[in-house]
């Protein structure tokens, strides 16, 4: 009888089965696997090839692998279906085998075509096995497995095409174009000869995406990839250099060659319209040139200096062709503009960009109502960039942004730190859309209550009027954050009654080019009385820039100006006056207790 620990773990025992002990599995029936059903299902088959006989042997499903068996029972009967060029085949890699066998065999991995029997394609392989040496240290013999893989070899050829070739229009694509463009430079400086380079855009794309849809678009770049390929000499090229534009490779080319090229692909898209799905577009081009090595000896500079040359076509007149000419003075410019990212840049780094303070002043009581707060510059060498420079040549280098992001920091710094305060910042036009200057001024007002309706932005008025529909939503979550808003340089950009209402802005600075001359200029003296009267008939403050006497002062006081700014009432200066008022006040408060 067995004991309670003996019989825990048994299952009651049921007629015909053995017992079991519960938590053990019993073995699992043995399957068998079919092999050959299954290589078959992958396409494969097994061989061995004795090299000493020429005797292939095939596994049992060649037929179904491969379509037949009767001319490959040999290894010089399977080279004869083997397409010659379509890859090294197994009798070249074993056959002369350079690797000596160390007694585990040799691996080696193929991929060539079949032209089977019967077949009216072809059929790609994927080769791999092992060959062994006989006695002799010759190949002895080989076994592997053959594979089909045609829609493999399918997908890598597509893959290969697109990397070399543009989809749509089927020309070569840019990386290639570049490589052959290497490749002709390179060669016309060996040889001491010439070749050129053609940029040609079609114009006005956009325009037709907007109209016809892209799929237009798309046939319209086909078409005139064709046309402009029939111009081609047989040693030229012609790629897709961008979304709408075709690089021309032109190998051993003058200038003159290049002229006579650049105009036949202008005439041959501007003499014949487009004929697209939805009717005929017309449809013209734009021609940049350059010949190489006598403008260009790299790469780079023949792109980019073609470009500069069909930037210069578009500047004349679209569906021209502009052939590049050194220019010194741009290289000039361009070295400046060098120069002066890296100044601009350092001195962001090492905190060298300083707010200057212009006062504001009431025009009757010359009380201060506000600081506008100008940016200044320093150099390494502690001298200031010019004044009048630094934002256009930041707004031309792409730097204006950064630099606002400084000024913002700073001048709300002030702001935070002097609650008597009130004062005014200049605001670009690319930082009124910057998603990142927002939420930098919105969270530190937001963290500091009240500091925005003492602070003022300034915003020119030909960015104004550039988008008005965007700078009036400017203007409203300004306000929202307890900010005023004033158009500064009125009047240099004529901005109409409907969008001066329109924007829904505070104050309106008139230009001071128009406010230096008032006691000299019948002209100036009607024009600036002309925008004072219409301020105020729209509720607007005014502020007159540039004054330079007080009889300018008692002028525009006699037409109900509100403030003053120039010479008159103080220039800019980096000292705090606000701080010396406090700094007084405190002291006085210390003596007296």
């Amino acid at each position: 009888m067995a004991t309670r620990d003996q019989t825990a773990g048994m299952r009651p025992y049921v007629d015909g089965q053995e017992p079991c002990v519960v938590g053990e599995p019993s073995a699992p029936a043995a399957v068998t696997i079919d092999h050959g059903a299954i290589i078959t299902s992958v396409g494969e088959v097994a061989y061995e090839w004795r090299l000493d006989t020429d005797a292939i042997s095939w596994g049992a499903n060649v037929v179904e692998v491969l379509g037949g068996s009767a001319a490959i029972a040999t290894g010089r009967g399977f080279a004869q279906w083997v397409e010659p060029n379509s890859g090294r085949s197994r009798a070249d890699v074993v056959g002369h085998a350079s690797v000596v066998d160390q007694g585990r065999g040799v691996p080696y991995e193929l991929q060539y075509a079949l032209r089977l029997p019967g077949a009216s394609a072809l059929s790609w392989v994927e080769d791999i096995g092992r060959w062994f040496a006989g006695a002799d240290g010759r190949p002895l013999r080989a076994h592997g497995v053959l594979r089909t893989i045609n829609e493999r070899h399918e997908r890598e050829e597509r893959l290969a095409y697109l990397s070399r070739f543009d989809a749509l229009t089927g020309e070569i694509n840019r990386w290639h174009l570049t490589e052959l463009l290497e490749a002709s430079i390179a060669e016309a400086t060996k040889l001491r000869s010439s070749c050129g380079f053609l940029l040609a855009a079609i114009d006005n794309l956009g325009s037709i995406n907007r109209a016809y849809g892209f799929d237009i678009a798309d046939e319209v770049i086909t078409v005139v990839a064709k046309r402009i390929h029939s111009q081609l000499r047989a040693k030229d090229h012609l790629g897709r250099y961008s979304g709408n534009k075709f690089g021309l490779i032109l190998n051993n080319c003058t200038i003159e060659d290049m002229q006579v090229a650049a105009e036949r692909v202008l005439a041959t898209t501007r003499d014949q319209v487009v004929s697209t799905s939805a009717g005929a577009v017309a449809v013209t081009v734009t021609v940049g040139g350059i010949t190489a090595p006598r403008h260009a000896r790299t790469l780079r500079e023949v792109l980019s200096r073609a470009q500069e040359a069909l930037d210069v076509a578009k500047a004349r007149r679209r569906g021209s062709f502009a052939v590049y000419r050194p220019n010194p003075e741009r290289e000039a410019q361009r070295k400046e503009n060098v120069r002066a990212t890296d100044a601009i840049i350092s001195a962001l780094n090492d905190r060298r960009v300083f707010l200057a303070y212009e006062p504001v002043v009431a025009i009757n009581s010359r009380q201060i109502a506000y600081f506008e707060c100008l940016m200044r510059v320093q150099c390494t060498d502690g001298s200031m960039l010019p004044v009048n420079d630094v934002v256009p040549l930041a707004e031309r280098l792409g730097l204006v942004r950064l630099l606002d992001h400084r000024v913002l920091e700073l001048v709300l710094g002030e702001l935070i730190a002097a609650p008597e305060l009130n004062a005014s910042l200049n605001v670009s036009a690319p930082s009124a859309v910057d998603p990142e200057w927002w939420s930098a001024l919105v969270a530190l007002l937001n963290a500091h209550k009240g500091v925005g309706e003492r602070l003022t932005l300034e915003i020119t008025e030909t960015a104004a009027i550039h988008d008005v529909d965007e700078m009036r939503g400017f203007v409203a979550r300004a306000k929202d954050l307890g900010c005023s808003i004033a158009i500064d340089d009125f009047g240099a950009g004529y901005t109409s009654f409907r969008n001066l209402r329109k924007l829904g802005v505070d104050m309106v600075k008139i230009d001071g080019a128009f406010v230096q001359n008032l006691t000299r200029s019948e002209d100036d003296r009607a024009f600036v009385h002309t925008l004072i009267d219409l301020a105020r008939r729209l509720g607007l403050r005014t502020v007159a820039e540039w004054v330079q006497d007080e009889a300018a002062a008692a002028i525009l006081a006699g037409w109900g100006c509100d403030y003053l700014q120039g010479a008159l009432v103080g220039l800019a200066s980096t000292e705090r006056p606000w701080r010396k008022t406090q700094n007084m006040k405190t002291q006085n408060t210390a003596a007296a207790g």
